[in-house]
């Protein structure tokens, strides 16, 4: 029994499974199966650009965590905006934003 990647949410699923447990996807069977999958509303894609130019003029007060679903980090942020160092850490991580392409910065800061 191997694993293999879902080809619609890309998580590891096993080979001799008929549909992906994560989405639904159907992994066995027909052309027609695929064709006819009902596929979930699509989640809204983030833009990698706006979290690059939000944690780099914004970074101090978190605002790109909001951006990127991660209030509960945007919150801290907020609590320590006066000591600066949540603008060093957005500069930070603009630049680590600016290390991954689009692909790979969906896949690790979109969920």
């Amino acid at each position: 029994m191997a694993l293999i990647r879902c080809p619609e949410c890309a998580r590891s699923v096993s080979d001799q499974a008929r549909t992906c447990p994560s989405c639904g996807y159907p992994l066995r069977g027909d052309v027609e199966d695929r064709q006819s999958y009902n596929y979930p509303p699509a989640i809204p894609a983030k833009s990698r650009s706006i979290a690059i130019l939000l944690a780099i003029f914004l970074g101090g007060f978190g605002i790109h965590k909001f951006y990127l679903n991660k209030p509960g980090q945007g919150v801290l942020y907020l609590l320590f905006c006066w000591t600066f160092i949540p603008a060093i850490a957005g500069l930070i991580e603009a630049i680590i934003y600016l290390c991954h392409d689009d692909r790979s910065f969906q896949q690790k800061y979109i969920k």
